[in-house]
């Protein structure tokens, strides 16, 4: 494709896990691009379906009533093939054919490193929207469903916590985060949790059993653990059984697991997807080739599809310690 080719045809898909405010993302992006003069093809089922040619063209009534929906009508899938450069080739090809000019990815960091490579090696305009709960994409301050995913483990932990007074209870509440201890710092700090446990090699058994036993010692009769769920799902349990087998503490675990990608999404998530979907578009348009609809500094703004294509797994410290004090 050459740099002097006007843009009339733009496809759009969702790729990898789901996340609360997609579909805002969606309907922002079809609704500026058909008011920018553009045709509008949504693509099902990620990479998958761009593959298979499951492709639709989209107007304006193919996304009335879904900003308040979580998930995302376009649904997704996880596509290893996509790793392959023949499948990328046939994917260009595919694009071709249906004269689709640009492609916009709403993902996270794998999905954003296919569309790359679909750039990089057959020119294919990209607009790349940072959709993930994990909040764990370099370049980018926030991600699309993160809010939402927080408010959601909130709201559980909040319930788990009249149940762990009535009873006078220690309960672990593991909340997703593979690499990511966003989800579960931000819970932790909300629900007042005695400590949070981020996704690490080194866990620090005795911390927890102390932090447990301190507020024994001074009247409580309940506690809540926050654990990320780090590369294996499961990892409080084996918290559970360290502490009783070491420290002779009962602890009760409730994994919140998939409900928090669901649900409508938070105001916050339907504002920046939106803002993000607006500004996708207007890039694309100003000839901007591969790039991220990045949140920084309080602002959506592009910055390079290569400046983002690894995960953000750092701790924010300040959290980390914000935990720390309100803990005691």
């Amino acid at each position: 494709m050459t740099a002097e080719k006007k843009i009339k045809k733009v496809g759009i898909l969702c790729s990898g896990g789901d996340s609360p405010g997609m579909n805002c993302a969606i309907r922002a992006f079809v609704r500026t691009a058909i008011g920018a003069g553009l045709e509008v093809y949504g693509i099902r089922r990620g990479y998958a379906g761009l593959l298979e040619g499951d492709i639709i063209k989209m107007d304006e009534s193919s996304v009335g009533n879904i900003l308040q929906h979580g998930g995302t009508i376009l649904q997704t899938s996880r596509c290893p093939e996509f790793h392959e450069a023949d499948i990328r080739k046939e994917a260009s090809h595919i694009l071709a054919r249906k004269k689709i000019d640009a492609l916009a990815v709403i993902g996270g960091n794998g999905s954003f490193n296919g569309a790359h490579a679909l750039h990089e090696e057959h020119g294919i305009p990209i607009a790349a929207l940072p959709g993930t709960i994990d909040n764990d994409i370099t370049g980018t301050n926030y991600t699309i469903g993160f809010d939402t995913a927080v408010q959601t483990a909130v709201e559980a932990v909040d319930k788990i916590r009249d149940t762990a007074s009535s009873h006078a209870r220690t309960f672990i509440v593991e909340v997703m985060g593979r690499s990511s201890a966003a989800i579960a710092l931000h819970v932790g700090v909300c629900t007042g949790a005695e400590n949070v446990v981020v996704p690490s090699d080194n866990i620090a058994y005795g911390q927890i059993a102390s932090d447990i036993q301190r507020g024994i010692v001074r009247g409580k009769n309940s506690s809540i653990i926050i654990c990320a769920e780090g590369k294996v799902p499961g990892l409080s349990y084996k918290i559970q059984e360290n502490l009783k087998e070491t420290h002779d503490i009962d602890a009760h675990v409730c994994i919140l697991g998939h409900i928090q990608r669901g649900g409508n999404p938070s105001s916050l998530d339907r504002f920046i997807a939106s803002r993000m979907g607006f500004v996708a578009v207007n890039e694309l348009l100003n000839g901007n080739k591969a790039f991220v609809t990045a949140f920084v500094s309080g602002e959506v703004t592009p910055v390079p599809l290569n400046e983002c294509l690894e995960k953000r797994d750092e701790y924010l410290p300040q959290t980390v310690d914000l935990v720390k004090a309100l803990s005691i």
